[in-house]
């Protein structure tokens, strides 16, 4: 055999060979290389879409936490006036008590004070009895002089 039938031969196998690669192996591996590259696109779209989710998420997760600090501290001022008028109501009672005590007691020592001087007025009269009679050296008869007394006593 010679060199130039055999370097013929083998173009023609080669020929055959790629011939048969491009008909049989390379349109899968196009096809395989195309969904893979279709497949890292739809990831990357994917991708993008979440982290645009993902912003949007923490923008309403903030918005969220800041309505909810506001209704916290509108709680927190509620409850503060609830307290304020609570002190001032107790406040207002305790005066209003201490007001009533106060009253009472000025009663009850006008009370005593006007028992305290009808006894004294009728200390006072049996007294004077007892002084008239023993300056005159009599009995005095106290319904006699009943109507002298009572004046004696409003006096007094």
């Amino acid at each position: 055999m010679n060199i130039n039938a055999t370097l013929i031969l083998q173009s023609i196998a080669m020929m055959i060979f790629v011939w048969f690669c491009m008909k049989f192996i390379w349109p899968p591996l196009l096809k395989a290389m195309d969904e893979r590259r279709e497949k890292i696109a739809e990831g990357l779209a994917a991708s993008d879409m979440a982290e645009k989710e993902l912003a949007k998420a923490k923008v309403e997760v903030d918005e969220q936490i800041r309505e909810a600090r506001d209704k916290a501290g509108e709680i927190v001022e509620q409850a503060n006036q609830r307290h304020s008028q609570i002190l001032d109501q107790a406040k207002e009672d305790a005066t209003a008590e201490r007001g009533r005590q106060v009253t009472a007691a000025e009663a009850e020592i006008s009370q005593a004070a006007n028992q305290a001087r009808e006894e004294l007025r009728s200390s006072v009269a049996t007294l004077a009895v007892l002084g008239a009679s023993k300056i005159l050296e009599k009995e005095v008869d106290a319904d006699t002089h009943r109507e002298l007394l009572d004046k004696l006593i409003a006096e007094i």
